[in-house]
């Protein structure tokens, strides 16, 4: 049950005490970091600063600077739209930078290495935002990475003039194209920070984590990293938009590149405002319902087809895979946009929709038989039909592959989400995965000087140790650790972190086979699907 253990990170991956001496040396020129026994370098550039002629165009090398680079302070935050967490502060295009947090003692110590893709959408967020902060891992015996990406309209913009000028005829996914030039700089400069190229895993949530599955099977990626964390991720399994045929009733993402204008040059000339006001929410108020109309596509070059498909026929890089999600993943957004779900005929109607000949049958697993029961029930199938369905469905994929696949499922309800009753909401777990149990919530949802109590930071301390073991080891299991069983497809064995730590099976089994029969029709019938928008 695990209510008191103390967890124990496996003597081989503690840090030598003290800390890195001096500045460090990049390709790109020297760099001076902060702090005590954790080093943190802030705002390094890994890319040149994409604006100009290079909007919209794969990441460039970044240009070298002369002398001591101070890495004090975080890089701008990429250009966004203002969003229901609040506006972030210092935005610009000139945002492709990282951030490094360091216990080692010298270059070339070669401790495991984090590094973490933030989520939101593909449209907001940034690795600035204080929850992120990688120095309690650190402290565990891991150098950790946050990394900045494109977002929205600047990352996501696929057109036909874009794609005539790619060599590799393709447009779109610069977002993921950033995250892959941030995984090569790492393998070039990490060692320099006391880590090991040859131990890097990725972790991140919600977009994040569906940008570590689109990670796993676009082959831009392989041997840049060696383990691969989910948390709540998407994106797979259910529908994707394509760059120039119309899948699953959406519009080709290079038509609506061709609704901001035609003449590139022109688009290229823009101000940052002036972009963001062509494309004001850029999809963040059907981000989760629908899907975006800026985020990852299949352009058949990072990304080559389906993801479904890929992660049917094998098709993915062979790497330890621990992945999950939270038991109320949907709470959070039906708060964010309380207009879904008001009345029964509404949902009826929405249902036949989205999923026509289904909808009868997941009006059976989802049930409402009154406008108030209609907003729980939308809800849990939101959730399980974006979040639970697709990881399921990678977790199966990878165990096929690789015997070293671990799945969770998060439960605990803080005092965080109790006066809104959000359950165990998207995102919940990223304090306790990272150590940031003081840390508010996407810098909301404050409740006093301390919202979490003993219980809590126990599994914080269960979680950061079981994330920085699988790092290290490419397996969550070791000594003072919980025991976490291996996942297969048969059990369904997932590790659930909630009031207490336990080994359990079968989460909503018949919800989510019923969901993965919808989404294989859907994916046979991508071609004729309904328009969607």
């Amino acid at each position: 049950m695990f209510r008191h253990v103390f967890v124990v990170v496996a003597l081989q991956i503690l840090p030598a005490a003290g800390a890195l001496e001096g500045p460090v040396k990049t390709e790109s020129g020297l760099v001076a970091g902060s702090g005590g026994e954790v080093q943190a370098f802030k705002g390094i550039p890994y890319a040149a600063p994409p604006v100009g002629d290079l909007r919209w165009k794969p990441p460039q090398a970044p240009k070298p600077w002369q002398g001591e680079r101070q890495a004090a302070e975080f890089g701008p935050a990429c250009p966004q739209p203002p969003s229901p967490m609040g506006k972030l502060p210092n935005q610009s295009e000139d945002c492709l930078t990282l951030n490094v947090w360091t216990p080692a003692k010298r270059a070339g110590q070669r401790l495991p290495v984090m590094v973490w893709i933030y989520g939101g959408g593909f449209i907001i967020g940034a690795s600035s935002q204080p929850l992120y902060s990688g120095e309690p891992l650190a402290r565990q015996g891991v150098v950790v990475v946050t990394v900045n990406y494109r977002l929205g309209v600047f990352g996501w913009l696929a057109h036909p003039r874009l794609t005539e000028e790619s060599r590799h005829h393709s447009s779109g996914n610069y977002g993921l194209l950033d995250q892959i030039a941030a995984l090569k700089w790492v393998q070039r400069n990490i060692p320099a920070f006391g880590g090991d190229p040859r131990r890097v895993t990725i972790f991140g949530e919600s977009a994040g984590g569906a940008s570590v599955y689109l990670l796993l099977v676009s082959p831009l990626a392989r041997g840049l990293f060696h383990r691969a964390i989910a948390e709540s991720g998407a994106r797979v399994s259910v529908p994707i938009r394509h760059r120039s045929e119309a899948w699953y009733g959406y519009r080709p993402a290079e038509k609506l590149g061709q609704a901001l204008g035609e003449d590139l040059a022109a688009l290229r000339a823009k101000t940052t405002a002036e972009i963001l006001a062509l494309a004001p929410s850029q999809g963040l108020d059907k981000s989760f319902s629908e899907g975006s109309e800026y985020g990852p596509i299949v352009d058949g070059f990072v990304v080559p087809g389906d993801p479904g498909e890929l992660l049917d026929a094998g098709r993915v890089h062979k790497v330890p895979l621990l992945a999950g999600t939270n038991a109320d993943e949907g709470t959070l957004f039906m708060l964010i946009d309380p207009s879904q779900g008001k009345t029964l005929t509404a949902y009826r109607e929405d249902l036949k929709r989205r999923y026509g000949a289904s909808a009868d049958r997941l009006l059976a697993l989802y049930p409402a038989s009154s406008d108030a029961e209609v907003r729980p029930s939308l809800s849990r199938l939101l959730g399980e039909s974006r979040f639970l369905h697709p990881t399921r469905s990678v977790l199966r994929a990878m165990a096929r592959k690789n015997a070293k696949t671990y799945a969770y499922h998060f439960t605990r309800v803080s005092r965080v989400a109790e006066p809104m009753r959000l359950g165990a909401f998207h995102g919940a777990e990223i304090p306790y995965v990272f150590a940031n149990l003081s840390v508010p919530l996407f810098g909301a949802m404050p409740l006093g000087p301390d919202p979490y109590d003993d219980r809590d930071r126990a599994l914080s301390r269960e979680m950061s140790a079981a994330w920085v073991r699988f790092a290290a080891a490419g397996d969550p299991n070791g000594p003072g650790l919980p025991a976490w069983p291996a996942y297969k497809s048969a059990t369904d064995q997932y590790l659930e972190f909630g009031d207490t730590t336990q080994a359990r099976s079968g989460i909503r089994a018949k919800q989510l086979d019923f969901l993965a029969e919808v989404f294989a029709r859907m994916r046979a019938a991508r071609r004729q699907a309904p328009d969607r928008q």
